[in-house]
């Protein structure tokens, strides 16, 4: 009964707090000044995404690394017989998957790719077959770069996305009810092109990679501003 009484009390200071402090007595305005941070903590953020990279559907040829938010490609790699054999893992091609499944909302992440001339960066179905690589089929859905130059890649199809140079580290954007993907110049910010589509089933970020190394940074705020 006390944490009941407890958190009807916290919850009354929330409201009080929406109030103008001048109009509260004194014993509340020290109270809601105390639960200011908490209340818009739990009112004025929304849930991000966290999420690390997934060991167990890495191709052969990737290692991962900072705590499973880094992968690097590795020419030789490993002989697949060394690595655990397990149907979530990408058998033919240089694949890995986040470790957590969107069904809904708005969601963003960042990935450095200032170390990689060829790489990918999207979402697929949890289910897609780990015999294809991202953006070959029409449960993927990535921005890819490769000879210096960015395009959207789904069903195997390639659209050219005209961006000038390549920036150091760039954003994703997924808003699962609208059916957007849209990548992010983190520096402005702005979306920089975006991709349409009705997603149906659990998605994971997918990550291509056939060159150097990414870096994943989950867990992030939305910037302002963005569409």
């Amino acid at each position: 009964k006390k944490n009941m009484a407890t958190s009807a009390s916290a919850a009354r200071l929330c409201r009080l707090a929406g109030r103008t402090v001048s109009s509260l007595s004194y014993r509340d305005r020290t109270a809601v000044s105390l639960l200011a941070r908490r209340c818009y903590v739990t009112t004025s953020t929304r849930k991000t995404l966290q999420f690390r990279l997934d060991e167990r559907t890495a191709h052969s040829s990737l290692d991962l690394f900072k705590k499973n938010t880094g992968v690097i490609y590795r020419i030789l790699g490993f002989d697949p017989s060394q690595v655990q054999d397990n149907p979530e893992r990408f058998r033919d091609w240089a694949v890995v998957f986040g470790d957590e499944k969107i069904t809904s909302g708005r969601h963003y992440w960042e990935v450095t790719v200032k170390k990689s001339q060829e790489f990918r960066l999207g979402v697929a179905e949890a289910l897609m077959s780990r015999d294809d690589c991202v953006g070959t089929n029409s449960s993927s859905w990535v921005f890819g770069y490769a000879q210096r130059k960015w395009f959207t890649m789904t069903s195997n199809k390639i659209v050219p996305v005209t961006l000038v140079g390549k920036p150091d580290r760039v954003g994703i954007l997924l808003d699962y009810e609208a059916g957007l993907l849209g990548l992010v110049d983190i520096g402005k910010p702005a979306i920089i092109h975006t991709i349409r589509v009705q997603f149906k089933g659990p998605l994971c970020p997918a990550f291509g990679l056939w060159d150097g190394e990414l870096l994943t940074h989950s867990g992030l705020e939305e910037p302002e501003g963005l569409k």
